[in-house]
């Protein structure tokens, strides 16, 4: 009897229509493809048992001169520090200007006059609205600085856990986001409460923000019809990111001191933490597809599941969407909420060494990677914790899975029958195997299983066209490769 080779393609894929996606995996939670190979994603721990008054929305992670590591973490309305031994300290400015921890839209109910759209229409943009507060953090040599968005203002705290963050003297207020670049210049993003306005203090001097012939400090206005979102390093740059499209900022020194050039445009950012830095460049999402800058100019990034993603997110919370590197697993990572949700409840993740992308249902808030920690840390807009991932295989009770689009059984036009099944399985018994057959697209869909991936596995399953669909069962790192089925041929009916 011919044996029949499951060989899908690593990754998922959720475009289109359900048989666009044939002899792909289609869904699945818990799981990446690593060196082509399934397997399970690690699973999380408690870093600190003191939980936040509210969701955490940024983070940053550092060491400072005498090699103690810092968390800070940032919330709506009050800013935090964890010291080496996870403990939890306020560092709340004075005089914080409390933001909002959901976005409010104007065109929610009652932004607009009733009977205006057809229901379940989408309502015209009136007005950008609120955006949930985030905090753009950074490092000046050793000390933290930071920047509330519905605050406005930079701070700086000096590693006393005694004292607070205090205001940067003579910074610009009313700013959206602050980045530190390679140079060590301090730039206000949006500062002032223009929109497009980049302003950078003395390089090495925080406190000096007027330009002189015997300072470095400057400004200048974007050329934008966007407003400015964030900034990250990447590349020997810095790259600005708006609502429309990316400027990079090149040191060149005096009389000018940057130069700053447009590299994309129609490509803005959804949220202020939507983008991740890895060696390759910097990866954000945008309103209706993925975006990556490695050099010379912005490119948009293909998605097996953009359809799915979104279809699937909450666009009145989108601001909340938070990105993550993780480097060992060549993987970035972005949690959004979904349509039902409030909160980042699902993520996306993209393997941009293997160029496969993963789908799947954790609810993160902000995250770091691993480096300064050995595992990345992520914030729990639940229970308001902050948690190691990548370690153990505890996932709080969910279990792993990936499951197929239809594989069609021949040409689709006959029955087959499937005897026997031989798996390609790292450890025997870590996985199950489920099959779900049709004989035609819209019949009634017939289950088989769980069955343990012995070696080989007797069956009795007749169809068209069946999906295949694996569980982790066991809390291991299993492996599954490609599996095989033994078939006959039936009739054509």
């Amino acid at each position: 009897m011919p044996l029949v080779t499951l060989d899908i393609p690593a990754g998922i894929y959720r475009n289109g229509t359900d048989l666009q996606g044939q002899s792909r995996w289609r869904d699945s939670n818990l799981v990446r493809w690593h060196d082509n190979t399934m397997q399970p994603i690690q699973g999380w721990r408690t870093r600190s048992d003191t939980a936040t008054a509210d969701i955490t929305r940024s983070m940053n992670i550092w060491i400072d001169n005498s090699n103690i590591r810092w968390i800070s973490a940032g919330t709506y309305q009050n800013l935090y520090v964890y010291d080496a031994d996870s403990v939890l300290h306020n560092i709340t400015p004075v005089g914080l200007t409390v933001g909002t921890e959901s976005a409010v839209d104007s065109t929610s109910f009652g932004g607009g006059d009733y009977g205006e759209s057809g229901y379940g229409e989408p309502r015209p943009e009136s007005s950008l609205g609120t955006l949930a507060t985030t905090w753009a953090m950074d490092n000046w040599g050793e000390h933290l600085v930071a920047c509330s968005d519905s605050d406005g203002k930079l701070y700086e705290w000096q590693l006393n856990t005694s004292t607070v963050a205090a205001t940067i003297t003579n910074a610009p207020v009313n700013n959206s986001s602050l980045l530190v670049t390679d140079e060590r210049f301090l730039f206000a993003l949006a500062a002032g409460g223009n929109s497009r306005k980049v302003q950078w203090s003395d390089r090495e001097d925080n406190t000096v923000w007027t330009p002189d012939a015997t300072n470095e400090a400057g400004d200048i206005e974007l050329q934008t019809n966007g407003r400015i979102m964030c900034g990250v390093r990447v590349q020997n740059q810095s790259l600005i990111i708006t609502t429309t499209d990316a400027h990079t900022a090149t040191y060149s020194g005096p009389p000018y001191v940057y130069g700053f050039e447009r590299v994309g445009t129609s490509c803005g950012i959804v949220s202020r933490q939507g983008v991740a830095v890895v060696d390759t460049g910097a990866v954000w999402m945008g309103a209706e597809s993925f975006f990556i800058y490695s050099g010379g100019a912005v490119q948009e990034l293909n998605s097996d599941v953009a359809d799915y993603v979104y279809s699937d997110i909450n666009v009145g919370q989108i601001s909340k969407v938070v990105a993550v590197s993780n480097a060992k697993f060549s993987e970035i990572r972005w949690f959004y909420p979904s349509k039902s949700a409030v909160e980042n409840d699902r993520y996306v993740a993209f393997n941009y060494q293997e160029n496969t992308w993963s789908i799947g249902a954790i609810a993160r808030t902000a995250a770091v990677d691993a480096g300064v920690y050995r595992f990345p840390i992520y914030a729990s807009p639940t229970d308001k914790k902050i948690y190691e991932h990548e370690v153990g295989f505890d996932y709080d009770g969910s279990l792993p899975f990936a499951e197929t689009g239809p594989i069609l059984l021949g040409a689709g036009d006959n029955v087959m029958n499937i005897t026997q099944m031989i798996p390609d399985e790292k450890v025997q018994g870590e996985v199950t195997a489920t099959f779900k057959t049709r004989f035609y697209p819209n019949d009634t869909e017939r289950s088989y299983g769980p069955f343990i991936m012995t070696n080989p596995t007797s069956l009795r399953i007749t169809g068209r066209q069946l999906r295949f669909r694996v569980d982790g069962v066991k809390g291991s790192d299993w492996r599954v490769g490609v599996t095989r089925l033994e078939t006959k041929a039936g009739g054509k009916r």
